[in-house]
């Protein structure tokens, strides 16, 4: 149920229906999806993840994301957080499942490619991650993966994959992330396209609903 309540960003709720013996991995990322998503909880979040074992893998992704969270939303930035960031996500790409060293090489990707402003660098992350993605058959994963690299194709390709991101996030239930979606997509249709206008007043009605501001103020 907790899971359910986790895709569908019913955060409080699926918090609130975790088992008192509930696998703490699963309460840290129910805790670090609710901060970047309402951009509220960090600490709460911060002390789920330091609770775990910090050798694990999922506790390094997810220490590694956090980081990469204050510098972006420059919310309690701290010093080593670039290197920090930088350092989780080669532990878990080192030591982790093939399904985490995917989601693993695509952070490490956006770190390069929003923190450090260095596109070139990150794609190979990406190319990584969606070799994986695709191999392991996990949609979820392809459709971050693809709109990010979406940014670094011409319209006449930037569309079609920005497109199949949100079928992938639509089909599989994720509603905040269906909503991420259908903002970029809408963002890179022409002002005058009706589809653009459809989209924005689905996705913003979505993100009012599951106090998402980040996506009300995009543009």
């Amino acid at each position: 149920m907790a899971r359910c309540l986790h895709l569908l960003g019913e955060w409080d709720a699926a918090l609130a229906a975790l088992k008192p013996d509930a696998d703490p991995e699963l309460r840290a990322e129910i805790l670090v999806d609710r901060w970047f998503f309402q951009i509220d909880g960090l600490a709460e979040a911060e002390e789920a993840v330091a609770a775990l074992d910090p050798s694990s893998p999922t506790a390094q992704l997810l220490t590694a994301r956090l980081a990469y969270s204050r510098m972006l939303f420059r919310r309690e930035p701290r010093a080593d957080d670039r290197a920090a960031a930088e350092a989780g996500y080669r532990a878990a790409v080192e030591s982790g499942s093939e399904k985490l060293r995917g989601w693993a090489r695509f952070h490490w990707g956006v770190l390069l490619d929003l923190i450090d402003k260095d596109p070139a660098r990150a794609l190979p992350h990406y190319e990584a991650a969606l070799e994986i993605a695709v191999k392991t058959g996990d949609a979820y994963l392809e459709s971050y993966v693809i709109r990010h690299l979406s940014q670094q194709k011409e319209p006449a390709e930037r569309i079609p994959m920005l497109r199949r991101s949100l079928h992938l996030r639509a089909s599989l239930g994720a509603r905040p992330q269906t909503l991420a979606a259908q903002a970029a997509l809408a963002y890179n249709l022409p002002e005058d396209d009706p589809e653009r206008a459809a989209l924005m007043e689905t996705f913003r009605a979505g993100a009012e609903e599951l106090r998402i501001g980040w996506l009300l103020s995009s543009e």
